[in-house]
């Protein structure tokens, strides 16, 4: 029977293992991602396409400067949040 401190010691090294292989996964990816990037780049120019759509969830969350203010408020004024997202969001600048 190991030891309570051998068992932990072995997953901490299988840990740091697992670690330092994804490191070095998302190194050697580094060029194609960046290439697919660039890509990407120039197809949204090409195409024209607008701001990033933050969420899916709901049509105030999806992109912020598209938003009315009182979208979330649309049952009534005391209505709790519905979508996760709107809790990620900060409340708009005065």
């Amino acid at each position: 029977m190991a030891r309570p401190s051998t068992l932990y010691l072995s997953l901490l090294l299988l840990l740091g293992l697992l670690l330092l292989t994804l490191h070095a996964h998302s190194r050697c990816n580094l060029a194609n991602d960046t290439r697919r990037l660039a890509q990407v780049a120039r197809l949204a120019t090409r195409f024209s396409l607008t701001d990033l759509a933050l969420c899916t969830e709901a049509r105030y969350s999806r992109h912020l400067s598209q938003a009315d203010r009182h979208a979330a408020f649309q049952d009534h004024p005391g209505a709790l949040e519905h979508f996760p997202s709107g809790s990620l969001l900060p409340p708009p600048d005065r």
